[in-house]
């Protein structure tokens, strides 16, 4: 029996759980704080509360039933990494999580992009690469039409962005005024994109009004529509490359861990209803 139940363990979660039902035996009823049990052994829920406060910032009474769930796969993942740390020498036991799973994912290292690879990811997303023409803006927020008019006035006569920044007697307005990046026409609104896109470099456009004041802007730099070269666009692909691999080899650890602990959820000790992804535990109380 004892090697059959290895067997079940090492065949996943989902296979322990047919097998059991398929023997009419079910687990006996955890504690009334046991959330999940992983490899046998219990995770308690105040562990559940310490990571989903630790990661959102909330306590799990302002989070919905998807949110917790999804919190808690999330520890449960984590616990299993930790587990496989340990039992491949990996990380000591007693390790901090984080620091474990660090290092089993350590253990599995990326080869880095090739040349050739990272040519045809550019070839193969040139078109999504490509910028749309873009302006540099700078922005005025006065709380009154009165003053944005005086601020336009002295910005086209050529005064110094912030000498007429400095000269707003609104505060609110002086936090939300300043450089705005480079926007294309899709990132402003349709009232104001079309009149900005028809200045010319350090034009200085019209009052708008919008809800939180009177709005003046000033175009610093006109930039054309380009699709980046490749070495321009190396840099990022790199980036997403070895993103996709680090999360590739995340994946595999995971799957080794879930295929080697059976892990159960005890939906019924806890505060919401669960939507994960494991298996949930239907023990029976023997007494």
């Amino acid at each position: 029996m004892r090697r059959r139940w290895r067997e079940l363990a090492l065949a996943g979660p989902l296979a322990l759980a047919a097998a059991l039902a398929a023997c009419g035996e079910r687990a006996p009823l955890p504690g009334p704080d046991v959330a999940a049990r992983v490899a046998g052994v219990d995770v308690r829920y105040g562990e559940i509360e310490a990571f989903v406060r630790e990661q959102s910032g909330e306590s799990s009474g302002a989070l919905s039933s998807e949110a917790l769930s999804r919190l808690l796969d999330q520890y449960l993942i984590e616990t299993l990494l930790v587990r496989l740390a340990v039992d491949t020498g990996h990380a000591a036991p007693g390790a901090r999580r984080g620091d474990a799973v660090e290092a089993l994912l350590a253990a599995e290292p990326a080869d880095p992009p090739g040349e050739a690879e990272l040519v045809a990811v550019y070839e193969a997303r040139r078109a999504e690469l490509a910028r749309p023409e873009r302006l540099e803006l700078r922005q005025l927020v006065a709380e009154q039409r009165a003053s944005a008019e005086r601020a336009r006035r002295e910005l086209a006569a050529g005064a110094p962005f912030e000498r007429v920044l400095a000269t707003l007697d609104d505060e609110a307005g002086s936090a939300a005024s300043g450089e705005q990046g480079a926007l294309a026409r899709d990132d402003l609104p349709p009232a104001f994109a079309e009149a900005l896109f028809r200045l010319p470099e350090g034009g200085v456009s019209q009052v708008f009004e919008a809800e939180y004041g009177y709005l003046v802007f000033q175009v610093v730099r006109r930039l054309p529509a380009a699709t980046p070269s490749f070495e321009e666009a190396r840099p990022l692909l790199e980036r997403e490359l070895a993103s996709r691999r680090a999360d590739a080899a995340l994946a595999r650890r995971v799957g080794e861990a879930r295929g080697r602990y059976p892990v159960e959820v005890y939906y019924r000790n806890l505060p919401f209803s669960y939507r994960g992804e494991f298996p949930v535990a239907r023990p029976y109380d023997p007494r």
